[in-house]
């Protein structure tokens, strides 16, 4: 895991509040870094939107900070899904921020 300049608990926020932006919108505008850590913790969250059981359903509540977000991604995000055994996510470079030359990127649901 990254540490992304931030402290553990300013970047677990973050990432959720990156995750459930990308599952609220279907794609966000960030740093590549960022970007590959949203990837693997919303790949995650699809994975467990996947199996409806009682216990994913906790999981995905306890992460992602909106509930409707939450009963999105077991009604529509999912199940669209369903045969697909991973890669739901796409990471577009799109050249450097113009004020600190950061590399950028757009993270998209597939």
């Amino acid at each position: 895991m990254r540490k992304l300049g931030r402290t553990s608990d300013h970047r677990k926020a973050m990432l959720r509040a990156m995750v459930t932006f990308l599952l609220e919108n279907g794609k966000i505008e960030t740093t590549v870094t960022r970007a590959k850590e949203v990837r693997s913790e919303a790949e995650k969250m699809i994975t467990l939107g996947k199996n409806e059981d009682l216990h994913s359903k906790r999981q995905v509540y306890s992460y992602i900070t909106k509930e409707a977000v939450s009963k999105k991604l077991f009604d529509e995000i999912a199940p669209k899904y369903k045969d697909v055994k991973g890669g739901y996510t796409r990471i577009v470079k799109i050249g450097p921020r113009r004020g600190d030359a950061a590399e950028m990127a757009i993270i998209e649901l597939v």
